[in-house]
């Protein structure tokens, strides 16, 4: 048990000397977790990069690979490539004086990913992980009406989830809300977080203050991401970025969420987080992907899962 005036995540990480922050979900998500993992670096801990990449990893040159499916992005990586988050996310990172490596995992099913990590763990000795998920959709269980798109976060969830010699597995989401876009439930989302909490799985949120160093620094990371992927910026850390902005409604940063309505808000800056092992453990499906190779697999697994289940219908949040 913590005191009030201390943050439950950052608790659970006080003793672990070398942390992994990934990304969950592919695309930008491991901006989403830069807030944690450069206040872990400031507070003088190793922390290394990692994310489940969307980028085309296939012709990097076997000099950037670690391991089977672990890439080693540098600023310098496939300079060609107009999309590739993990190589941005590395030019950002040397540009500002730290470490520039980040890790990317090809999208794939849970045994490969699991070994994947497994190599990079032993690579650095890690002994604790934290799994970013920009957006909710990581805590969807499975039985509600919307899940998003599950598929690359809970193979995430999966993967680690049987890595049980690791000493502390955690989950963080920000970007509530950002998924209503994918039909997720939010009624449904704070329903599940109730449960977390009910299991003790769930560690409280916090947000993400602009006038922190933390803070300061995601919104040059988010800033810098959209000028060198203009055609492709990412709609998930930018309305986060524009909540820590103190944007408010239908804010515009891209032509990408032309013909939408966003709703940024206050919300969207708060990190949830939660037990991994927890959050694993309320998932209805896990154990149909658990000898996945292929993400196609997955996708095919969730949705045999679906076929015959009773959803809880979508609710509105009543305020």
């Amino acid at each position: 048990m913590t005191a009030l005036h201390t943050n439950p995540l950052f608790t659970r990480l006080a003793d672990a000397e070398r942390i992994l922050v990934a990304g969950a979900g592919g695309g930008f998500d491991i901006y989403s977790g830069l807030p944690v993992a450069l206040s872990l670096m400031h507070q003088g801990k190793e922390v290394h990069l990692a994310n489940l990449s969307f980028s085309s990893l296939a012709g990097l040159p076997v000099d950037e690979w670690a391991a089977p499916d672990l890439a080693a992005v540098t600023p310098r990586s496939a300079p060609r490539q107009a999309y590739f988050p993990e190589r941005t996310l590395a030019r950002w990172l040397e540009i500002h004086g730290y470490p520039a490596t980040v890790y990317a995992f090809p999208q794939i099913g849970v045994q490969p990913l699991r070994a994947a990590y497994r190599a990079l763990i032993d690579l650095h000795r890690i002994d604790a992980v934290v799994l970013v998920d920009g957006g909710t959709d990581i805590l969807m269980r499975g039985d509600e009406a919307g899940l998003g798109t599950p598929e690359e976060d809970l193979t995430s969830v999966a993967a680690l989830a049987a890595l049980d010699d690791v000493p502390e597995r955690l989950v963080v989401s920000v970007g509530f809300g950002v998924d209503a876009y994918h039909g997720v439930s939010h009624a449904l989302v704070l329903e599940n977080i109730a449960a977390l909490e009910r299991d003790g799985a769930y560690l409280g949120a916090f947000s993400i203050p602009r006038a922190t160093r933390e803070g300061a620094l995601f919104l040059d990371a988010v800033a810098h991401a959209q000028d060198h992927t203009p055609d492709r910026p990412s709609i998930v850390n930018g309305s986060i970025a524009a909540a820590v902005r103190g944007s408010f409604g239908d804010v515009r940063f891209t032509t990408r969420t032309s013909g939408s309505e966003l709703f940024v808000n206050p919300l969207m800056s708060l990190c949830f987080a939660f037990d991994l092992p927890g959050l694993a453990a309320r998932c209805l499906y896990l154990d149909r992907i658990e000898d996945t190779h292929l993400m196609r697999q997955v996708h095919s697994r969730i949705a045999e899962f679906r076929e015959d289940l009773v959803t809880r219908p979508a609710r509105r949040i009543p305020h």
